[in-house]
């Protein structure tokens, strides 16, 4: 028995397989950026949203916004396809989110946190992270209706923020579509 030749798809199959996957999710998902200052972190973060349909991303504190000249870098134009608003205070960007029907869930390691395998993330959930140096703030976690962590075995502490980011929006995608 032969194996079958593998070959990357063709630009008009990867379309046709993405327009599956859109079909197939109905999931609200939002996304809450906060004093993320690497403008190419803001630009991977942007292009992760993207890909996951994230249906408005919220700037707050001091986050670098995807029109800075290194985060279209990373972004590759995918921040004309995600709508975001400006910075606002933290507690005023989660009142924001709820108004539009969202849950917010921070990620973040603290003593309440779930691990995001077993946090709730069902509905209409927008997630929140925090900045490069010290994650979400003391603000942001008080203001937000639940809070999960990414479980790490190896010797590191922590994840960059964009990676983390699409760890979370994967994980909430991956439950839906395992429905």
């Amino acid at each position: 028995m032969s194996t079958p030749e593998r070959r990357q798809l063709r630009p008009t199959d990867v379309k046709r397989l993405n327009r599956t996957w859109r079909r197939a999710t109905q999931g609200r998902l939002g996304l809450l950026v906060e004093s993320v200052t690497q403008p190419f972190n803001t630009g991977s973060i942007f292009r992760t949203a993207a890909v996951f349909g994230v249906e408005h991303l919220w700037l707050a504190g001091n986050a670098t916004p995807p029109t800075h000249p290194n985060a279209q870098k990373t972004a590759l134009g995918t921040d004309r396809l995600v709508p975001w608003s400006p910075p606002l205070p933290a507690v005023e960007a989660v009142k924001t989110a709820r108004a539009e029907g969202f849950r917010v869930v921070a990620l973040e390691l603290t003593g309440d946190a779930r691990p995001l395998h077993e946090a709730d993330l069902d509905g209409p959930v927008c997630l929140a992270v925090g900045g490069e140096d010290h994650g979400c703030s003391p603000a942001l976690l008080a203001a937000a209706d639940a809070v999960a962590y990414i479980p790490q075995v190896g010797r590191v502490g922590s994840l960059n923020v964009a990676v983390a980011t699409a760890v979370a929006l994967a994980e909430i995608r991956r439950r839906e579509w395992a429905g």
